[in-house]
């Protein structure tokens, strides 16, 4: 059985939810041959560029047009003329993925991008693959570029994606709601005391974590100026390397400073508030570790409906002002049962076993061709 895990390298996410899947099915589907594909590495030259680093462009730069895109592409009566012309420039520089899954004709294509899953669509559609397509969706709503007509199954992220898609026309029974794959290391219970110990910060201080994802966008050091008296504070520069030496050198106290880091699942674990943005795959892993999250920085369309559909769970604020996040913060910190409820409430929407029943899907398709 071939099995081919496809995403787009726009954003770390998608990787990061293909990555999960690609290494679950290889523990737990013996025999499976199982490859992991960026469709971009498969793509022009130009198409490539275009979509890692005018993607980070848009949204870091001139997040308004970035809006505007999102809008126009997704708007119902806009559809008849932006997805063709979409799916038109698609085909014409992916034309070397688009062999490549002829040539291969996997059993099941999983594809945790749009991208792959239309061209995948287009091709089952014309006859020229045969494979079982399954596309992950890795945002809490449903842009309508996620929606190609030969998808099997679509796996959603809660109840309210669930509803989008059947809005949408999609047959209830091609839609599990699984939730977003995450690396399973985000679902396990650490002991925050040992882990303060590694990390050398206080145990019992309220602790908040602040991690805007690889570019370190937002006001993380107004943040930071506006609640090191009042708290402990974690906070993930990644790629931002004029902030953090800014920080470093200033050797504030309660103030614990990373660059890069591999352990997120650690500070989650040591931390009693997130403030983050809110794409897809940082909500997932936040929800897996059970820790309250507040939002700040969303990318326009997609992180701004993450908000909204979250909020309709009682899950997570998207804080307007530095002083907004403050006076949030320190209310949490005096009434820790606010923590708990919010606790509770994400507790409701957790998914720790997407993992496994995507495999089943995955081993569903073996019974039928071996049958």
């Amino acid at each position: 059985m071939k099995i081919i895990v496809s995403y787009v390298s726009a954003g770390a996410g998608h990787f990061k939810a293909a990555e999960a899947v690609y290494n679950y099915i290889k523990k737990h589907c013996p025999g499976a041959e199982v490859w992991i594909v960026d469709a971009l590495d498969k793509a022009s030259l130009l198409f490539k560029v275009d979509y890692t680093f005018g993607y980070s462009f848009l949204v870091r730069k001139v997040s308004w047009a970035w809006r505007l895109a999102f809008w126009i592409t997704d708007f119902k009566l806009l559809r008849p003329l932006t997805r063709p012309i979409a799916l038109g420039i698609n085909r014409l520089n992916t034309k070397d993925f688009a062999r490549f899954l002829i040539h291969e004709n996997p059993d099941v294509v999983i594809s945790t991008h749009f991208l792959p899953s239309e061209i995948s669509s287009n091709l089952k559609r014309s006859g020229k693959i045969k494979s079982k397509l399954i596309t992950v969706i890795t945002d809490f709503s449903v842009h309508t570029f996620w929606i190609s007509p030969a998808v099997d199954i679509f796996i959603v992220a809660s109840g309210f994606t669930r509803e989008q898609l059947i809005h949408e026309g999609i047959p209830e029974e091609k839609i599990k709601e699984s939730g977003i794959p995450i690396d399973p290391k985000f679902l396990m219970r650490y002991d925050r005391s040992s882990l303060c110990g590694k990390l050398g910060i206080k145990e019992n201080e309220f602790t908040i974590l602040l991690m805007t994802g690889s570019f370190g966008l937002g006001p993380l050091e107004k943040i930071v100026n506006a609640l090191y008296k009042d708290v402990q504070i974690l906070v993930v520069c990644a790629s931002n390397k004029r902030l953090y030496a800014r920080l470093k050198n200033r050797n504030i106290k309660n103030v614990k400073v990373f660059g890069f880091i591999d352990n997120p699942e650690e500070l989650m674990a040591v931390s009693d508030i997130i403030i983050t943005k809110p794409g897809g795959l940082t909500i997932s892993e936040i929800v897996g570790m059970e820790l309250p999250p507040m939002f700040i920085s969303a990318i326009p369309g997609q992180e701004v409906n993450n908000v909204k559909v979250l909020k309709k769970y009682g899950i997570g604020l998207r804080a307007g002002s530095i002083a907004e996040i403050k006076r949030t913060v320190l209310d949490l910190k005096c009434h820790r049962d606010k923590l708990e409820s919010v606790k509770e409430d994400i507790r409701k929407i957790k998914k720790p076993d997407c993992l496994r029943e995507i495999c089943d899907v995955v081993c569903q398709s073996r019974a039928g061709i071996s049958g």
